[in-house]
């Protein structure tokens, strides 16, 4: 007989389940019942933590990003600090990028809510640590960084995940921080 699983061990099954169960079928057959049955629980117990589908989506995307988030690179220079990050989301994350987008375009129609908002949580401590140990060196003045031009490098590079479907050249990484970043910043 299998053990019960319970606190944080049974949050985990159901959120990995959830996650499979939408990479598997998409936002539109996501279904409640779906992810009891791949969890190997019961209603009760998935109704208790998430009153509806799209809370369990939110709470999925958001263990998936904490389960994969990556070290705040310090390489001393905002230059390098960010093609550090970029370099390892562009190693590690092309396939939940692309996942996210092919499989939870229908969690957007339907909600509304911005699958950038909850990708721009997976990476705001990571940046925001950049971005303030370039301010105190002295490498940027804090007034030229909105949050859009914080977000630009990251954005730009999902973008051409997205579209290429692969990881990007090392070279399309620099090209994203030295003629376009960096000339915003300073």
């Amino acid at each position: 007989m299998p053990e019960r699983r319970r606190g944080a061990a049974l949050e985990k099954a159901l959120l990995d389940a959830a996650w499979e169960e939408l990479t598997a079928n998409g936002y539109a057959r996501f279904t409640m019942d779906a992810v009891v049955q791949r969890a190997g629980t019961s209603p009760p117990v998935l109704y208790r933590r998430w009153s509806d589908r799209d809370a369990l989506v939110r709470a999925a995307i958001t263990h998936v990003l904490e389960r994969s988030r990556v070290e705040v690179p310090d390489t001393g220079s905002l230059r390098e600090d960010v093609l550090t990050l970029l370099r390892t989301i562009n190693a590690t994350r092309v396939q939940l990028v692309t996942a996210m987008s092919a499989h939870l375009a229908g969690y957007h129609q339907a909600t509304g809510a911005g699958l950038g908002d909850l990708l721009a949580a997976g990476r705001e401590n990571a940046a925001d640590a950049i971005f303030d140990r370039a301010v105190d060196r002295g490498e940027i003045a804090p007034d030229r960084l909105s949050e859009r031009v914080k977000s630009l490098p990251f954005d730009l590079l999902r973008h051409e995940i997205l579209v290429t479907r692969a990881p990007a050249p090392d070279d399309v990484l620099e090209e994203i921080v030295d003629t376009i970043f960096l000339p915003l910043v300073r």
